[in-house]
């Protein structure tokens, strides 16, 4: 088990310096794209904040994993290619559970913790704005 963690440690670790690490800049960026697209609409129609929602709100967390996956779900699943194609060159063997968490990290995350913020703000520029009108 220590061998095991040990490995998947360092090939994550190398893939900060190794080929293709413009990805990890890239499919993040991806994934906060669509996390704002999704934030701003979702403000727009007045979802509560996606995250927080999705723990609070039993009723329509199906509905709004849906959506979250819609969204971010071919990011996630690319991320999964471009890692097995990096493991492939670099590694000479597929590790499923090592491309699996890359994919978490550089599109689930950073989705997640960006729709809500965004959805929150675009609320409170929306509300401030209506009040500027009024007077």
């Amino acid at each position: 088990m220590d061998e095991w963690l040990s490995r998947i440690i360092d090939n994550l670790i190398d893939r900060v310096s190794g080929p293709m690490k413009f990805r990890l800049v890239l499919q993040p960026l991806m994934a906060i794209i669509f996390a704002v697209r999704s934030g701003l609409k979702d403000a727009k129609n007045g979802r509560p904040a996606y995250f927080w929602a999705i723990f609070t709100d039993p009723q329509d967390r199906k509905e709004m994993l849906r959506d979250g996956w819609k969204s971010v779900g071919r990011i996630f699943i690319l991320a999964i290619i471009i890692d097995a194609a990096y493991q492939i060159m670099e590694l000479r063997w597929f590790y499923p559970l090592e491309a699996f968490l890359v994919a978490i990290v550089l599109a689930i995350i950073p989705y997640l913790l960006i729709r809500g913020p965004i959805n929150r703000i675009a609320r409170i520029n929306r509300h401030s704005l209506r009040r500027h009108r009024i007077k």
